[in-house]
């Protein structure tokens, strides 16, 4: 498969598990990208990393000297993908829509946000390892919004089977997927950081993709819209104090494992499409597990 083919079957898996139900105004992620490389060039092995910095790249070169290595994916945004970042969050709109909270509201809530992140990643040094992969002449990329996009639906369709019941189901459930299970082996795994394990989960929000975490003032408009519980990634310790005020329960499912989880349901679904199986070489926090 060729660079362009592989990037372009990113963007239509990133597409077609997004979670906005109007899916023909998504052209592409703006935290996504070929950061270097020709289009053209054939891919068959790939390094893949949660965070693909120059140490990675230079990791990546010895890899290629001595076995060879055509590309190196990375997860979280780098170069333009990362100056890109806020864009994405749009996505969330549609989210705090579909549940429950009023449009004009969502819409104030996450474009306050949105400029709130993008003043917080201008001045950083967006190309760093972009110039390193440059200098190495070694193909890069990354997927973000993608493979977020699909632990949202792989989660939002194991709740709906499972219906968990209390906050501690919610966990139990999580426990039973490969990815959580190797973060509980480094103290890593899904906790509740909110709430009494033998509540009533009520109706669950899952906070798994648009870009980064949301607006902190959404969460008591989010009670009163009749959710109750939240499952996120992460929150920072702003968030948290605001998320405690609104007596929401909160679950973290755990980052990079939740990161694990969409790069392997997004390369799952290349390699199907493409009836393909590529050489991956897993670095920086990430392990290839394989789904039929």
């Amino acid at each position: 498969m060729k660079l362009i083919n592989f990037y372009n079957q990113v963007v239509k898996f990133g597409r077609l598990a997004d979670p906005r139900k109007d899916k023909k105004k998504i052209k592409r992620f703006e935290d996504s990208a070929i950061l270097f490389g020709r289009g053209d060039l054939e891919i068959k092995k790939i390094m893949v990393g949660i965070d693909i910095e120059v140490a990675e790249l230079l990791l990546a070169e010895r890899i290629r000297q001595k076995e060879g290595l055509d590309l190196v994916l990375g997860h979280h945004p780098e170069g333009k993908a990362y100056a890109g970042l806020h864009e994405v969050m749009r996505l969330q709109i549609d989210l705090l829509r579909q549940a429950g909270v009023a449009q004009e509201t969502a819409s104030r809530l996450v474009k306050e946000r949105m400029s709130e992140v993008e003043r917080r990643v201008l001045p950083q040094n967006h190309t760093r390892p972009v110039d390193a992969a440059r200098l190495l002449n070694m193909p890069f990329m990354n997927a973000h919004t993608p493979a977020d996009n699909h632990v949202y639906r792989y989660l939002e369709a194991k709740f709906k089977q499972k219906k968990p019941r209390l906050v501690e189901d919610i966990v139990k459930i999580l426990n039973t997927i490969p990815e959580y299970k190797i973060a509980q082996k480094f103290n890593t795994g899904p906790r509740i950081i909110l709430g009494n394990p033998k509540r009533q989960a009520g109706k669950i929000l899952l906070e798994m993709t648009g870009g980064t975490e949301g607006s902190k003032d959404v969460f008591g408009r989010l009670y009163k819209a009749g959710v109750r519980t939240l499952v996120s990634m992460h929150l920072s310790e702003e968030h948290f104090k605001k998320v405690k005020d609104a007596n929401l329960n909160v679950v973290i499912a755990g980052h990079i494992s939740s990161d694990n989880l969409g790069l392997n349901l997004l390369l799952d679904n290349i390699e199907k499409s493409a009836q393909q199986t590529f050489t991956v070489v897993a670095c920086s926090c990430f392990n290839r597990i394989k789904r039929k």
